[in-house]
C-alpha cells in the first residue's frame, strides 16, 4: 500500500503548473496556450476559487500552497525513492496489479497508448513488453506457416524487421519533472528507447489533440487531481471513438478484517517506512490519507459515466483495496 499508494504507484497529476512543453515538437501536441474549439469541454477556464481537501486537510484549490502545488511537491519529494518504498510497503504485490491493468488491456497491434501520471514508467514498460512479445508471436506464427522458406529467406526477413512494436507507441505524461527524470533514467538504464516518449503535461488540461490515441491509462494518479470530473473529460476528449479508459486506483477494502488490519497498517506502519527510508514522514502521510478521500468503487464509476464513457465497469483486486475501472469512448 505504497502509501497506500504505498501498494502502487502514485504517480499524480495536480492543477495550476505548467500544461506542457510544447517544444518537444511531437505530432499531436497541443500547444498550451488557450484550448481550442473542444465541444465536449463543460468547464470553463475562470473557476470559482473553492475547497478541496489535501489529505484530510481542507485547502484552498486555488492559493498558493493548495492542493496542485502541494502535491506537486509530495511527488517531487518521493520521485528518488518511489520505487523502493513501493515494494517495501506492498512487498511487491504493486507489481502484480500493475501487470493484471495490461492483461485487461491486452493492446492490438499498432494501439497508441497514453499513460497518464506515469512518470516513472511502469505501466510504460509493461506496455512496451507486452506488445513487443505479441507481435514476435505473431512474427513466428507467419515464419511457420511458410514453411518453404529457406535459412537465408527466414534470417532476411528477421534482419529486415525495423519495428519490433508493430507500430505501438506509448506516451507517458506527467506533471512532474523529478518523477520524468525517474523514468527516463529507467529507460535508458534498462534499454527502452523505440516506442516511447515522455512529456511534461497536466490531467486536467492535456497538451494533446482530439481522438488520438487508442488507450488512456491511470495508474494511482487519479486521486491526486484536483478536479478528478475534468481528468476525466479530458481523458475522453484525447480518445479515439472506440477508445478505452483504464485506472488502476486504490479503493474501498470490501472485508471488514481486512480493512482494519489495512488501516493499521496504513497509518500507523507506512508514514514511518517513509520517514526511515525516504526521511519524509509527512508525503507519505498525505498518500495515505488521501485513498481514504478518493470515492468508492461505484462512486467513481458513476463519475467516469458522467465524463461520457459508456460500458463502465470495475473489478476489485486484493479484496477491493484497488479496483481497475474501465470505460469506453463510444
Amino acid at each position: 500500500m505504497a502509501a497506500p499508494r504505498s501498494w502502487a504507484l502514485w504517480s499524480f497529476c495536480g492543477r495550476g503548473w505548467s500544461r506542457a512543453v510544447s517544444g518537444y515538437g511531437l505530432p499531436g501536441l497541443r500547444s498550451s496556450s488557450p484550448r481550442g474549439p473542444l465541444g465536449a469541454r463543460l468547464l470553463s477556464q475562470e473557476k470559482e476559487a473553492t475547497e478541496t481537501h489535501f489529505g484530510f486537510e481542507t485547502v484552498s484549490e486555488e492559493e498558493k500552497g493548495g492542493k496542485g502545488e502541494r502535491v506537486y511537491q509530495v511527488f517531487e519529494s518521493v520521485a528518488k525513492k518511489y520505487d523502493v518504498m513501493n515494494d517495501m510497503m506492498s512487498l511487491g504485490i504493486h507489481r502484480v496489479w500493475k501487470d493484471l491493468l495490461l492483461w485487461k488491456m491486452r493492446p492490438f497491434p499498432g494501439t497508441q497508448l497514453l499513460d497518464v501520471a506515469g512518470g516513472t514508467g511502469d505501466i510504460a514498460f509493461r506496455f512496451l513488453n507486452y506488445v513487443q512479445a505479441q507481435h514476435q508471436r505473431k512474427q513466428k506464427r507467419q515464419l511457420r506457416a511458410q514453411q518453404n522458406l529457406s535459412w537465408e529467406e527466414i534470417a532476411r526477413k528477421y534482419q529486415n524487421e525495423e519495428d519490433s512494436l508493430g507500430g505501438s507507441r506509448v506516451m507517458v505524461c506527467d506533471i512532474n519533472k523529478e518523477m520524468l527524470k525517474i523514468g527516463k533514467q529507467k529507460a535508458h538504464a534498462q534499454g527502452y528507447k523505440a516506442g516511447l516518449a515522455w512529456i511534461l503535461g497536466d490531467a486536467e488540461e492535456l497538451p494533446f489533440d482530439d481522438d488520438k490515441f487508442d488507450v488512456y491509462t491511470i495508474a494511482f494518479g487519479i486521486r491526486n487531481v484536483t478536479h478528478i470530473d475534468q481528468a476525466l473529460q479530458e481523458a475522453h476528449r484525447v480518445l479515439k471513438p472506440g477508445g478505452r479508459f483504464l485506472c488502476l486506483e486504490f479503493s474501498q477494502v470490501n472485508n471488514p478484517l481486512l480493512s482494519r488490519l489495512y488501516d493499521v497498517y496504513s497509518f500507523q506502519v507506512i508514514p514511518v517506512l517513509g520517514e526511515v527510508i525516504a526521511g519524509d514522514w509527512k508525503s507519505y502521510q498525505y498518500l495515505v490519507e488521501s485513498i481514504r478521500q478518493f470515492p468508492s468503487q461505484e462512486e467513481f464509476k458513476e463519475m467516469i459515466e458522467d465524463a461520457g464513457f459508456q460500458k463502465v465497469t470495475y473489478e476489485n483486486l486484493t479484496s477491493g483495496i484497488v479496483a481497475i475501472h474501465s470505460g469506453f469512448k463510444l
